[in-house]
């Protein structure tokens, strides 16, 4: 272990590069077998959706005639080389933008003070290998795109480049409508005032980030329902406010929504939603300082993910990408991650039985499966709890010694 460490420090980061996207498109290559012979496709059944969308899209039609496909056209658009160049195109464009998070980490990180580059590579090493990464984006989920506009977002906001960050972050919010709860988190520490007021004060950099943000979302959003209509808003937007999934769902809600699946009560969305918001908006509160902006977006992501109706696999890369950013100031000893990184995996891995013989061998494993779920919720809390009480203790510190400077 301590030798794979040393490696990664001393390697450039164009090797960490190469070495993530040589072991991604060897999973690419390996899943075109595996789809041919294996019980258990390899390649996401999303993928699947996309292919078909993008057939559409050539043809002249709405990707939305694909039953399913409830995302931005944009990814449709994106994988119609599928159609007429090859099938594995748009695995290579999700890699790609994998890849991409990955450069992304190491450069925001080295934006942070007083972190050398070593610790930085590091950092992005924890992206390109993990292998829940790596399955995700080579399966064809379109989620590395999503993750590679949020840390751009974030580059260019400690960038001061307001109207880039506003831009991207715009088209983040069409790709996917999660990141959205970043609004606040970005928005309030643009400005030299403070107390209540603070937040309706007008500075130009908050000018610039929210109007940036403001035409980007309202220009794609009108054009694309003029060109596909009410389709469009239900699909890739509405559906994802009520959504409920009772098959791939690591959620606490998970088995209260399979024996309500039939019922569209209004009630049950205001019950799964009001603990989501009241936390988003005291860590928003909380963590409101800029200096604390990347560790504010990461609890932020841990708490909607933990707290939502429908947990799927693919969410955990929303947090994921945003861990290698604030682990470097928080100190955490080898014990504590390697804890931390077996109670997650465990918790996680533990689901996957109970969904497997549910979704392949039709036993009803409903009440195991939302057991699990409520172990994983545990786990996540527990882990963010213990994160919190780090970052509270190494704000405590720097607290500390400007006191003591300020004394001298």
């Amino acid at each position: 272990m301590r030798v794979l460490l040393e490696w990664v420090k001393n390697s450039s980061i164009t090797t960490l590069l190469s070495f993530g996207a040589l072991i991604r498109l060897i999973l690419i290559g390996y899943s075109q077998h595996h789809d041919i012979a294996g019980e258990v496709k390899y390649t996401d059944i999303d993928y699947t959706v996309f292919t078909d969308a993008a057939r559409h899209v050539c043809e002249g039609r709405s990707p939305y005639y694909r039953h399913t496909y409830r995302y931005s056209p944009l990814i449709a658009y994106m994988l119609t080389p599928n159609i007429f160049l090859s099938p594995v195109f748009g695995k290579l464009v999700f890699v790609f933008f994998d890849i991409l998070s990955g450069f992304l980490i190491f450069c925001i990180v080295r934006q942070q003070i007083g972190v050398a580059d070593s610790m930085a590579r590091l950092a992005a090493a924890a992206w390109l290998v993990n292998p829940l990464v790596m399955n995700i984006s080579s399966r064809g989920s379109a989620e590395s795109v999503i993750v590679a506009l949020v840390l751009l977002t974030i580059y260019f906001y400690n960038e001061k480049l307001y109207i880039l960050s506003g831009i991207i972050y715009g088209l983040s919010i069409h790709m996917k409508i999660y990141p959205i709860i970043y609004c606040l988190a970005l928005y309030n520490p643009l400005t030299d005032k403070s107390g209540a007021f603070s937040l309706f004060h007008i500075s130009v950099p908050r000018l610039r980030l929210v109007v940036s943000t403001v035409i980007t979302v309202s220009f794609l959003t009108a054009l694309f329902y003029c060109i596909y209509g009410d389709e469009f808003i239900n699909e890739a937007y509405l559906y994802h406010v009520t959504r409920k999934d009772i098959r791939h769902n690591f959620s606490v809600y998970f088995y209260m929504l399979y024996l309500t699946v039939e019922y569209d009560d209004i009630g049950l969305n205001i019950l799964t939603f009001l603990p989501q918001l009241i936390l988003l908006l005291a860590l928003t509160y909380r963590f409101s300082n800029i200096y604390e902006l990347n560790f504010n977006l990461f609890c932020l992501t841990v708490v909607f993910v933990t707290f939502n109706k429908v947990v799927t696999a693919q969410y955990f890369l929303w947090y994921f990408c945003l861990l290698p950013l604030v682990a470097p100031e928080l100190n955490l000893t080898k014990k504590e991650i390697c804890i931390g990184s077996l109670l997650w995996g465990f918790a996680q891995s533990s689901w996957l039985l109970p969904a497997y013989l549910l979704e392949f061998k039709g036993s009803n494993t409903y009440f195991f499966i939302w057991l699990e779920g409520l172990a994983f919720f545990c786990a996540n809390v527990g882990i963010l709890a213990k994160l919190i009480r780090k970052h509270r203790e190494v704000m405590d510190r720097v607290e500390n010694a400007c006191n003591m400077q300020a004394i001298d």
